[in-house]
């Protein structure tokens, strides 16, 4: 996931003895996917409710550097696999963010009220956690404490089939959670850089709206149909071939500029959900998403963490239970104001967020020793507390049952021309 708001001298993930063994070989890359096929195998159950990237992640773990070592985390292609990869499952989450539904709007306002309730109580617990543990992070506690991940909690919502308007209402506040916990992560971890995070960050943006502009242009004078058209008559796959290269042209402007890949997968995705996204197009980009670089990013994730060293730790395995619980406490504050609580206890989940604190934390040696896994820690039992609120809401019927469930395949309505 290169480019989470790096500071100059730090290349994230792209760090610590990168290509040791060489190359990834295709009989390495063959194990991933085979040990990927955990995810479904985990979920297939329809009564567990279990998301598919659990068992990617668990796979990651076993083979990665908490368990046997065979995957090599720091390999650059690997990591370079899991960065595409990421770019898409962010770009895919971004996608399913209806915000052609007029429902979205006053959703915004929701989402809005909601993330700040959930920020206030975070930082109150970061406070509370950095005094009683001895540490100075208290906003960095915060911050993670408040983040919500996109990445992992809108495929649970796919893959579960959640949707309704509580759904829908949930959406807009994980999106401004996820985004405002990115901008500040370099201003806990290094404020020095913080003007240089959100100069990055607006170029970006900026950078989206602008294809933004060109993409409806070619949409409303006809020019994408046409193309659409020729493409499919012929077999040429254009349109994937242009989403693509855009995607991966917005990634690597983030990484130049030190800001999140997450940042540019998913600005793109609201573009695409914005213009329209024709659905022979959208099955192509989920089959490549799903199929193989979504599954590399989440094996490669959990292949990165390092849960032995709390062991050496005791305390601070404390510490990481204490970062998962007081989020599901952060985000269950918005009870009160009317969400379900298995949806708050699914918009506890942590990914990017954490994985970002811990390793820039440690190549920056701003955290004390077995501080980052403690980080890594907190997400697991948030993910954990996420998997659980999804199970919950399945079972407590918040499922599709009028359309509006984000349908991998297509998450705004099919153009006519679109399904050849």
């Amino acid at each position: 996931m290169g480019g989470l708001c790096v500071p100059d001298g730090v290349a994230f993930p792209q760090a610590a003895a990168l290509g040791q063994d060489g190359p990834v070989s295709f009989t390495e890359l063959s194990v991933i996917c085979l040990v990927a096929l955990g995810g479904p195998l985990l979920a297939v159950r329809r009564g567990w409710h279990l998301p598919v990237v659990l068992g990617e992640l668990v796979a990651g773990i076993v083979l990665g550097r908490t368990g046997f070592g065979y995957f090599d985390a720091a390999n650059p292609t690997f990591t370079f696999l899991a960065d595409a990869g990421f770019a898409l499952v962010m770009f895919v989450a971004g996608s399913h963010v209806p915000v052609r539904n007029p429902a979205i709007r006053p959703a915004l306002r929701a989402g809005l009220v909601r993330a700040v309730g959930v920020g206030v109580v975070a930082a109150i617990l970061g406070v509370v956690l950095a005094s009683a543990f001895d540490l100075h992070h208290a906003a960095l506690y915060a911050v993670l404490m408040a983040s919500s991940s996109a990445a992992l909690i809108l495929p649970v919502v796919d893959s579960l089939g959640l949707g309704g308007t509580q759904v829908l209402d949930l959406l807009p506040q994980i999106a401004i959670a996820d985004a405002a916990c990115i901008v500040a992560l370099p201003l806990v971890i290094q404020p020095s850089h913080a003007g240089r995070a959100a100069l990055g960050a607006a170029t970006v943006i900026a950078a989206a709206a602008v294809v933004f502009v060109v993409l409806r242009r070619l949409e409303t004078n006809g020019v994408r149909v046409r193309v659409h058209k020729v493409s499919e008559d012929r077999s040429f796959a254009v349109e994937l071939r242009v989403q693509l290269a855009i995607l991966f042209a917005l990634a690597g402007l983030a990484v130049t500029m030190h800001v999140s890949i997450m940042l540019a997968g998913f600005s793109f995705g609201l573009v695409v959900a914005a213009i329209g996204e024709p659905r022979r197009l959208a099955k192509q980009l989920f089959a490549v998403t799903e199929g193989f670089l979504g599954p590399v990013f989440f094996v490669w994730l959990g292949a990165t963490l390092q849960l032995r060293e709390l062991g050496s730790h005791p305390r601070l395995i404390l510490l990481g239970l204490f970062l998962g619980l007081g989020a599901a406490l952060a985000h269950g504050v918005v009870r009160f104001v009317g969400q379900p609580s298995s949806l708050a206890l699914l918009a506890t989940a942590q990914l990017g967020v954490p994985v970002a604190a811990a390793t820039i934390g440690q190549q920056l040696g701003v955290l004390v020793p077995g501080e980052a896994s403690a980080l890594m820690l907190g997400a697991l039992v948030s993910i954990a507390i996420a998997v659980l609120g999804g199970s919950m809401a399945a079972r407590a019927g918040l499922v599709s049952t009028d359309g509006t469930k984000h349908d991998p395949a297509g998450p705004t309505p099919a153009k006519a021309d679109s399904d050849g």
